[in-house]
């Protein structure tokens, strides 16, 4: 078993904020801004970025600090209930007529997972400081590709690497923003946060991301503890509105370069809201189980959505819309 006291770190995360900066000369700064709003600019060694490196801070960890889950090894639904509380959270996907789940309790110290589902490559990621389980193809020009932590954040939000090319890539939207793949996108896949119960009542025969990771972890032990519900947030962000609680949990779209935000629990008031975002009519559903799809009512056709806190949707995206506002 590996062992390591790095994430000893996660519990004084706030303290290590102003930790060193990546040392990349650069005669230019660019103004502030969201990534996907930047120009791609080139750095005096020829290193392409969106965002500068002195706007990804350090998080704590180094690169790597936080473990990437490379070979995950799965147990069913009755192994896993021995322990994980119904309560708790866990990130369940629906690929392709096979079905996993990943808990939180196992997420928050790794973060990221490595993972093949029918065959394709698939990328698990889950950003605790966000409340954000977005899930991607883990494909580069045809290539399976690993990613992991760089130990980094941009706007409080997980900065992955991929361990092709060594391009820094930001959990919410999936956007390249240092390196040579600067500016590229990766596809999102449909993946879902809901608590345990929710998902083994659901999915009975799923397969779930076993303890057995190859790390020594306390898991079932949260180093955020109370974060999830406080105001405050660890690290500066660029974008804030504060009329919205920070870690309201809302489901954010992209459609047409439009944004708009629908809160969770006016998704649980109403059960079904129908409205038109960048031009089209779509349709929200949130079922008994807390899954929630996202149609488009012109084509037919699924909307990934992303699923965390207001303050983290808003910072990336602050021209966005919020539904019931």
């Amino acid at each position: 078993m590996k062992s390591s006291t790095l994430m000893i770190g996660l519990l004084c995360v706030a303290f290590f904020s102003g930790c060193a900066r990546q040392g990349i000369a650069d005669t230019s700064v660019p103004e502030r801004g969201a990534a996907e709003t930047e120009e791609i600019r080139v750095m005096s060694d020829g290193t392409k970025y969106l965002i500068h490196p002195s706007e990804i801070q350090s998080g704590g960890p180094p690169k790597d600090g936080i473990p990437s889950i490379d070979n995950p090894a799965f147990v069913s639904v009755r192994e896993a209930d021995e322990w994980i509380e119904d309560n708790e959270l866990v990130l369940g996907i629906d690929y392709r007529g096979e079905r996993r789940a990943y808990p939180a309790q196992i997420m928050v110290w790794h973060e990221i997972v490595n993972d093949t589902i029918s065959g394709d490559p698939l990328l698990i990621t889950w950003c605790p400081l966000c409340g954000t389980g977005i899930a991607y193809e883990r494909s580069l020009d045809g290539k399976a590709v690993e990613f992991g932590t760089t130990g980094r954040l941009y706007n409080s939000n997980l900065v992955m690497y991929d361990r092709e090319t060594e391009t820094w890539w930001t959990q919410i939207g999936g956007t390249a923003i240092l390196g040579p793949l600067t500016g590229g996108r990766l596809r999102a896949v449909t993946i879902d946060t809901v608590s345990w119960r929710a998902w083994k009542e659901r999915y009975p025969l799923s397969l779930v991301l076993g303890r057995d990771t190859g790390y020594d972890r306390p898991y079932g032990r949260d180093p955020y503890g109370n974060y999830y519900v406080e105001r405050g947030i660890m690290f500066p962000v660029e974008n804030e509105d504060d009329s919205v609680h920070p870690k309201t949990v809302v489901f954010g779209v992209e459609i047409e370069e439009a944004f708009k935000a629908y809160r969770e629990d006016d998704l649980i008031a109403e059960g079904t809201i129908e409205d038109t975002v960048g031009g089209r009519r779509i349709r929200l559903v949130r079922d008994d189980a807390g899954l929630v799809s996202i149609t488009d009512l012109g084509s037919g056709e699924e909307i990934v959505k992303e699923r965390g806190f207001w303050f983290s949707w808003y910072a990336f995206h602050p021209e966005t819309l919020l539904y019931g506002r």
